[in-house]
């Protein structure tokens, strides 16, 4: 069995973040590099360890040393458009903790990695005390985000009822103080 390492991300892990984000949105995604979606993915340091309410998370493998997971928090909030109004006037920027970036390598899946992240997240924002919420949405053609994020989150909007079907995101949100 392997050992992880849940920790804050350091300098020396970010190349190895950036791999692994990488890596998901060309193979699971199917997207590739967007600039418009993915600008931290390039520079995690500025999206996520400089803001002091920001944070990039990763989880080592004690094995080799590498990198095979992450998860990033940020204040920024859902953006209408893309998103659904409802949405973004759910969540404001300030006052939401919005999860990104929960990635795992295939190889690492299935052993508790995603929700050791998540609950490390959520901790996060409980002590930073200035968050009202945590929000997340998730790509539901992506195999098992949806049931993974159905597990520990609560869905409150699904685009795939909208009319038109939106942009098919599903979004979740993570009640604080639990």
């Amino acid at each position: 069995m392997r050992d992880y390492c849940i920790r804050t991300a350091e300098p020396e892990d970010l190349d190895g973040a950036r791999a692994v984000m990488l890596d998901t949105v060309y193979r699971d995604f199917g997207t590739g590099y967007v600039p418009r979606w993915h600008g931290d993915i390039i520079d995690p340091a500025a999206a996520y360890l400089v803001p002091a309410r920001h944070t990039l998370l990763v989880a080592v493998d004690q094995s080799d040393g590498s990198v095979v997971a992450t998860a990033a928090l940020d204040s920024r909030g859902p953006a209408s458009p893309p998103n659904p109004r409802d949405v973004a006037e759910r969540f404001p920027p300030g006052e939401t903790a919005q999860l990104r970036r929960v990635y795992v390598r295939p190889e690492h899946r299935r052993r508790g990695l995603a929700r050791r992240l998540v609950d490390a997240l959520v901790a996060f924002a409980e002590a930073d005390g200035g968050y009202r919420s945590a929000y997340l949405h998730t790509d539901p053609a992506v195999p098992g985000a949806e049931g993974f994020w159905r597990s520990c989150a609560k869905m409150v909007h699904d685009e795939r009822e909208d009319p038109g079907g939106g942009q098919g995101i599903v979004h979740f949100e993570i009640p604080l103080g639990r």
